[in-house]
This record gives structure tokens, sequence and C-alpha cells, in this order.
């Protein structure tokens, strides 16, 4: 698919610090894409560039195959981590505010304003002021602001902090739905569950490099390593007598308030089918469940941070 967004060999240095160092990426259209990373890693140096805050000090970035000019503002939506709301301006003419310096004339941002206040049920916050509202409140009409002009491209910075597990939703199904409606989302978080929920893809950066990137579903799927999860009814040693030199018994355990029911993790060999140790293990137990185990996005982001943060303080200790 086409991609909305073009990111090409970005680099960005401050002082003595590289906060972006040769960054590739490409942004699908109508697609979520995750930026993921931990704190200080460069997601947000990254996101600045992007929204014209900051120029890279080289590469560049194509937006709709047109390389990233001020015109491409109205074309995008930003809602920050960082909200950044007037805190004793009521929330109507603020929203108003907004909106016309997003591009909307005043018909079209009352109307649309009047559409998202009622399907929040926010009709009686016009006139309250920001600092009047809880954090919850106050994060909705962030979102609202942000989405309001229709932007071909949302970036959206952990955008379900402060919200209860309700608005969360609320949020998540407003997302889903401007992606059904054509638009593309930049989704920058540390929720790895919201990551498997929702993106299509990934960028995971550290250190100010890129160190994994592709769809969600190839990601996980690369990063089986053919252990299964069993649970069973019977008797435990019968079951270690079982594994042959095709499998590796890694762990097991009782399952507390339950008679002669166990729970294992076994590795298979690379080639061996699971239909062999199935063979050998029907006879002696009764088998409850059988279920790969597929690495989370939590797993394969400590997994990767982890080793890269490990290759560089072996590089440092060797140079010095």
């Amino acid at each position: 698919m086409e991609p909305i967004l073009d990111i090409r060999h970005v680099t960005k240095r401050y002082s003595n610090h590289t906060a972006v160092n040769d960054v590739s990426i490409t942004v699908p259209k109508q697609s979520i894409y995750g930026l993921l990373g931990p704190n200080g890693a460069g997601k947000t140096s990254l996101i600045r560039i992007i929204n014209q805050i900051t120029a890279p000090d080289s590469g560049e970035i194509l937006f709709n195959g047109e390389k990233l000019n001020p015109k491409h503002v109205e074309s995008i939506g930003y809602l920050p981590e960082e909200r950044g709301l007037y805190k004793k301006m009521p929330v109507g003419e603020q929203a108003m505010y907004l909106a016309r310096l997003k591009g909307l004339s005043k018909a079209d941002a009352k109307a649309r304003l009047k559409y998202w206040f009622e399907k929040f049920e926010m009709q009686t916050w016009w006139s309250k002021k920001i600092d009047e509202l809880s954090k919850g409140m106050q994060q909705k009409v962030q979102f609202i602001v942000t989405v309001l002009h229709e932007p071909k491209l949302l970036i959206l910075d952990e955008p379900f902090s402060g919200f209860d597990p309700i608005n969360a939703q609320l949020i998540r199904n407003e997302i889903l739905e401007l992606r059904k409606k054509g638009s593309t989302i930049i989704f920058s978080t540390h929720n790895m569950g919201s990551v498997e929920e929702l993106c299509d893809h990934i960028a995971l950066i550290n250190k100010s490099q890129k160190i994994l990137d592709g769809s969600v579903k190839e990601i996980r799927r690369s990063h089986k390593n053919n252990i299964y999860r069993i649970t069973f009814k019977g008797n435990m040693m019968g079951f270690t007598n079982a594994i042959w030199d095709g499998a590796k018994l890694l762990e097991s355990g009782k399952i507390e308030d339950e008679k002669d029911m166990y729970w294992a993790l076994i590795k298979i060999v690379d080639g061996v089918k699971t239909s062999r140790l199935l063979q050998e293990l029907l006879p002696l137990i009764e088998i409850v469940s059988f279920n790969e185990v597929i690495p989370s996005m939590n797993d394969i982001f400590i997994s990767h941070v982890n080793h890269q943060n490990n290759v560089a303080g072996t590089q440092s200790n060797f140079t010095e």
C-alpha cells in the first residue's frame, strides 16, 4: 500500500546528543502505526520533526509523495503527551479558537463541535473553564480539538493517559472509526496491550535508532520458538517419562484446587511435528488444553531493547 509518510534516513542532533540517528520508517495509508521505545529513545524528537516543530539535520520526509512542507500542517493532527489547553479559557470558546486555527470556518467548526460534544456527552461543558474539569474530561476536549479538522494523519502520544477504562474504550473505538473513515494514525505508547489490540505495524526505537519494524502479526510470528503450554489430568511422573529427545520440558506445576491437574511448558525441537508429541502423551494423560506460546509485544519489546543495551554496553567496555 502507498505510504502516507515516508521517513528517509532522518538524523537530528542537539549539541553533543544524537536524538534521532539515521531512522527510516514507512507508514502505510489508513493504518495504525505504533511508534514504540523507552523514555529518551528518540520518539518525541521524531514526532516533533514530523510536525515541523524542528527540522532534521539530514534525511528527508515525504508526505503523500511530496516533500514535507508547511502546507501539510493542516493535514496533520497532533495530540501531545503533555496537553496544552488554556486553563482559564471556557471549553467552547477554546475549542472554536483551535478549530479556526486549523482552517475551519466558524459555521463548520460549530457544527462539528456540536456533533462531537453530543457524541461524548459534553454539552454542559461549553461554558466551563478547563481547570474546572477533571484530567479525563480535559483529555476528551483535547482529543476532540485534535481530530476536529479530520486530518489525514493523526499523531497520538499516550492517548489513553488519564482515562478510566470506560473512557479509554471510548477513545479506542473512535481511533478505529477514524481509521475506517480513512485516517492514518501514528500511535506512541508504552502500553503493549494497546499495541497488540490496535496497531497494524510498529517501529521500535532505542538509543535514537530504529531496531525493529514491520507488521505486528509478522513480528510476533517471527519470534515464535516452538514452545507449547499443555494443561492435563493424570500423573506428572508419567507425563515426564513420555517426553522424548524431540521435546524438552521447560517448566511444570500443579494447578491449585484441581485434583490431578497439571500444566507444563514444552519446547519442541525444530522439524518435529506437534502430532508426534501428542501421540506420545495421549496414552498416558488426558489433555485439557494445548496451545502454542506466541511471545507478546511486551516480551519482544523487552528482549530487543535489552539486547541492544547489552551490546552497546559491551562495545563501550571494549573501547574503554
